[in-house]
């Protein structure tokens, strides 16, 4: 009998840390930087809709912007091929979660809520959620307040004006094309996004001119990577490489490529990316 009781103590003993590791999450039984390395590419989430960030060259058919470039040299400097994902606003988180994806790269703003479910590196941009309006209308945020406004599904941009208009109608879009095309039917008084993404889509569209930027901000917003929750490792790296291209003077030239003084978007540099 003593010796049937100590045999199933052993094998329980065994067992347990099996057990415990069933209900341990993916991300904490594994080291994602070192999975990633050895398959040799990363996965990551992007828009292919969203100028100067991220948008498709007409000529090669290639993904290019500000969060592109970002994207290419985080991969080239972990020593992997980048993989790049084109999403939505909506579908970025998700793609993250369910390991479809791993990182996001695609002009995503941090936030208490997020940071619940998503890890977030150094801010690589910080910017400020502005209107577009018709030329002709009124410059004064008050006075949308019970407009119909524009929005991009799933961002921090729809969410403030839920929270600071209650009274006006909130429509949302897939991406900011489809929320500008609203404006110029007449469908929104107004539409909102990041004052520099709203810059390069005035920029880029033949009739830019009939319509204006808002002067006011509306929110400071501060763009970091996503990266899964409990991958330590993966995020330490993101950071590094973030502090070292500040330190070295590619931070700021990508940022002077697709907003210093010679580009369609014009608009003063007013961050440093910092250690966390």
């Amino acid at each position: 009998m003593t010796f049937s009781f100590r045999r199933l103590a052993v094998i329980a003993a065994l067992a347990v840390p099996a057990a415990l590791g069933a209900f341990l999450p993916a991300e904490a039984r594994a080291d994602k930087l070192e999975e990633i390395r050895k398959a040799g590419v990363i996965n990551i989430a992007v828009f292919d809709s969203n100028p100067p960030f991220s948008t498709v060259d007409p000529k090669t058919k290639k993904l290019v912007g500000y969060d592109i470039d970002f994207a290419n040299i985080i991969a080239e400097k972990l020593g992997v091929k980048p993989r790049l994902i084109a999403t939505n606003p909506a579908n970025r988180i998700p793609l993250l979660q369910s390991g479809k994806a791993d990182l996001i790269v695609a002009d995503i703003t941090i936030t208490p809520e997020r940071a619940k479910v998503v890890d977030f590196s150094t801010p690589y941009f910080v910017t400020g959620q502005k209107f577009v309006a018709p030329e002709g209308a009124p410059d004064e945020l008050d006075a949308y307040a019970t407009a119909r406004i524009g929005a991009v599904k799933g961002t921090t941009g729809e969410q403030t004006i839920k929270a600071r208009y209650p009274k006006a109608k909130v429509l949302s879009y897939d991406d900011i094309p489809s929320a500008f095309t609203a404006l110029r039917q007449g469908n929104v008084q107004a539409i909102t996004q990041d004052s520099t993404i709203l810059a390069g889509l005035l920029a880029g569209a033949p009739d830019g001119s009939k319509y204006k930027i808002l002067p006011e901000l509306l929110s400071r917003e501060d763009i970091g990577v996503g990266v899964p929750r409990n991958a330590p490792e993966l995020l330490e790296a993101v950071n590094t490489i973030l502090v070292e291209l500040e330190a070295d003077g590619t931070a700021e030239k990508i940022y002077d490529q697709w907003f210093g003084k010679g580009s369609k978007t014009p608009e003063e540099r007013n961050f440093t990316i910092v250690k966390p």
